[in-house]
């Protein structure tokens, strides 16, 4: 562990480990009972369960765990029932300790449950604690998201026969839906970014001469009307709100076409972005990007103040923001800008800390649109399905569904690995490249570890040269937790590891620096989320079982 503990406290790693043996569960992969060996190693009988530093560290540990599991805070009572089971003798003493050295920060919420009570009564709370960064994010998030909507100002028009009163509509308030913006027939104009006045196509329109909520070029409730009728849906919302949530699987991208080019037609610098490449390529439009291009240098122009120069944004596969990059996005947009969340919520939720789309549907803060348009085909019936709780066989003449048993784990890999290097490009003309495994988890008899080496062993066996990689070899590159680059060893120099990701850029990957690097014939469903291949091979093992939801 030297290297890792190196890597994370630089040049004081020695005097800081010398200071606080359990510093080393800061350490990725690192247990409480290494941790505890390590300390009795250099501590001697001095290091007991009841150590102050022990019961601060295991309780950053725990959130740290939680946060691995989606978690952004946990109550006081699980934590100090965790403490407990790891042998601390005051776990409240022990969270107490941490809130005070500032390594946890403490909240009070209302009770789950609970949201009005009587005047003369105190409404049931309870005490959660966070690690400051990721409550930091959260704070961030949700503050940038308020800020959107009670900074937007829809300018909206009467339509004929209804009175001034009946087309007034607050896009902030929690009871609108895009059902009412249809029936009201309203129409909102565009925001100048960071003004809130609007822009207009000309002098005549400044002057007044051109009916409230007019746009240059049209209106919104005429891109409205030529849309489809989710698109439609859409379109009325973004009208009318700051903040828009889209719901819907892979056909619903057409309604997120028809929203784009309705906003550049009213004249709006209106950009999508997606998680992945493949995500951006789906909605046909050259000007979109993926999030790390959307946020990195040159991707979009930015004001004095830094922020995106846009009037609309729409995120697709938002499902996958975890609260530290929803955070910076949030942050990354101007008073006034339109926000349209677009995915499914019955996928995958981000592999990072917090369920931001999921907790805004519940919330109910802002217009939901779901997408009417459906998934055809074998996929999708077979996707329907399991949206039913059933895994039904579907009448598939092109044998774009193929449902096989197997009696045990080790079977399931064999006859994976059969399909992705033989039948599979024998009977369907896909070829091994296009084609990926994907199983539930790394672990167990049937997870990435146990697929990747029989696949590496059929098609690019070696002794594993670079740090267990050889030429050839697929591989995946995973920076941060819920982002992977598919891509292919080159080869290994002096500097470390060449790797051709899939997008066309190459990474010089030094020796400390590949436990971001697995084999990447077979992904974990997290990896796969927002990519699609010709080919894949979808492995369910028994041991997974518990962890397998629709």
């Amino acid at each position: 562990m030297a290297a890792a503990a190196a890597a994370a406290f630089g040049e004081a790693a020695t005097e800081t480990l010398r200071d606080d043996p359990w510093a080393l569960l800061a350490l990725p992969g690192v247990r409480p009972e290494q941790a505890d060996g390590f300390a009795r190693t250099l501590l001697g009988p001095a290091a007991g369960p009841g150590d102050p530093r022990r019961g601060q560290a295991l309780a950053v540990w725990l959130l740290e765990q939680a946060a691995l599991r989606g978690h952004s805070a946990q109550p006081a009572g699980e934590l100090q029932q965790g403490l407990a089971g790891l042998g601390v003798p005051e776990p409240e003493q022990a969270l107490q300790e941490a809130v005070t050295e500032g390594r946890l920060l403490a909240f009070q919420e209302l009770e789950p449950g609970h949201h009005a009570v009587a005047e003369d009564e105190e409404p049931p709370t309870r005490l959660l604690l966070a690690l400051e960064r990721l409550a930091m994010a959260e704070d961030a998030a949700a503050e940038g998201l308020v800020r959107l909507i009670s900074t937007f100002e829809p300018r909206l028009a009467t339509a004929p026969g209804l009175d001034e009163a009946e087309a007034e509509l607050d896009g902030s308030d929690p009871g609108f839906d895009a059902v009412d913006a249809a029936a009201t027939e309203a129409e909102a104009g565009s925001d100048k970014a960071g003004s809130g006045e609007a822009e207009a196509g000309s002098a005549e329109a400044e002057a007044g001469s051109s009916p409230v909520g007019a746009e240059p070029g049209g209106s919104w409730e005429q891109a409205a009307a030529a849309a489809s009728p989710s698109g439609a849906a859409l379109i009325r919302a973004v009208a009318a709100s700051g903040l828009v949530l889209h719901t819907g699987d892979a056909a619903a991208r057409s309604e997120l076409a028809e929203l784009l080019a309705a906003a550049r037609g009213l004249g709006l610098r209106a950009r999508a972005a997606a998680w992945t490449e493949h995500g951006r390529a789906a909605l046909a439009d050259p000007d979109s990007l993926t999030l790390d291009q959307l946020l990195g240098p040159g991707g979009v122009d930015r004001a004095v103040d830094g922020t995106l120069e846009l009037d609309l944004l729409i995120v697709q596969d938002a499902p996958l923001l975890d609260l530290e990059r929803a955070a910076t996005l949030v942050e990354a947009l101007a008073d006034a800008t339109r926000l349209v969340l677009s995915g499914d919520p019955a996928q995958l939720w981000s592999a990072g800390p917090g369920r931001l789309f999921a907790d805004l549907l519940a919330a109910k803060a802002c217009p939901q649109v779901a997408s009417r348009t459906p998934d055809l085909g074998p996929i999708g019936e077979l996707v329907s399905g399991i949206g039913i709780g059933e895994l039904n066989a579907v009448e598939a003449p092109d044998k774009e569904v193929v449902i096989l048993t197997a009696r045990d784990a080790g079977e399931a890999v064999h006859r994976a690995v059969q399909l992705l290097t033989d039948s599979i490009p024998r009977a369907l003309g896909i070829p091994v490249e296009q084609t990926v495994l994907i199983t539930p988890g790394h672990g167990g008899a049937a997870g990435t570890r146990a697929l990747n080496a029989a696949a590496k062993a059929k098609l690019n066996p070696g002794p594993g040269r670079f740090g267990g990689f050889d030429p050839g070899d697929r591989v995946v590159h995973s920076p941060l937790p819920g982002v992977s680059h598919p891509g292919t060893v080159l080869g290994g120099e002096p500097g470390g590891l060449r790797v051709a990701l899939a997008d066309g850029t190459e990474l010089l990957l030094p020796p400390d620096g590949l436990a971001g690097l697995r084999h990447g014939w077979a992904l974990t469903a997290h990896q796969a989320l927002g990519r699609r291949w010709p080919g894949a091979v979808v492995v369910l093992p028994e041991d997974a079982a518990a962890g397998l939801t629709r």
